[in-house]
């Protein structure tokens, strides 16, 4: 799988979104301008000590990613999408796209993709959820729909040992 993040403001939202592409195997996609720069130590400390263990590309712009990835299929994350991000199948190689924490994605983009948009629903009053909060969202939902193939499915504990059923 694969995050995209089109010109992401906030360094603490990139650096958990890092943590939780690299605890699931999933590449980072940054389309500039960032409202950071790589070395803050929000990002780092969001991150912690997984940031060096991530599949991170950068591009300049929205068309340097497309020229990049000429095939990808892009599924568009917006508050305002027809469908709801569980109605859809998501493929092993697919990209999923999340706008800026002020904006989202712009709308230029999106109209190039209404039949890719979805949504994560909530109340009304409510205008998006947190960047990284989101992306854990529908990338789980992802991962789910593919049976979290290569992950660890049961967790150990640390000192002492689950009782055998």
């Amino acid at each position: 799988m694969h995050i995209i993040l089109h010109q992401p403001e906030i360094p603490a939202n990139t650096g958990n979104i890092g943590r939780t592409c690299v605890a699931t195997g999933t590449s980072l996609h940054l389309i500039e301008p960032l409202g950071f720069r790589l070395t803050e130590k929000d990002l780092k400390r969001a991150g912690m000590d997984y940031w060096e263990h991530l599949n991170l590309s950068r591009y300049m712009n929205f068309d340097e990613f497309k020229s990049a990835h000429p095939n990808a299929k892009i599924w568009m994350a917006t508050t305002k999408a027809k469908r709801v991000y569980t109605e859809v199948s998501y493929g092993p190689d697919d990209f999923i796209m999340f706008g800026k924490e002020s904006a989202g994605i712009p709308e230029e983009i999106l109209v190039d993709y209404e039949e890719t948009c979805v949504r994560i629903p909530m109340l009304a009053q409510i205008r998006s959820l947190n960047l990284s909060n989101s992306v854990a969202v529908v990338l789980y939902e992802a991962l789910r729909q593919q049976n979290f193939a290569q992950f660890q499915m049961q967790g150990e504990l640390h000192r002492l040992h689950w009782k055998e059923s």
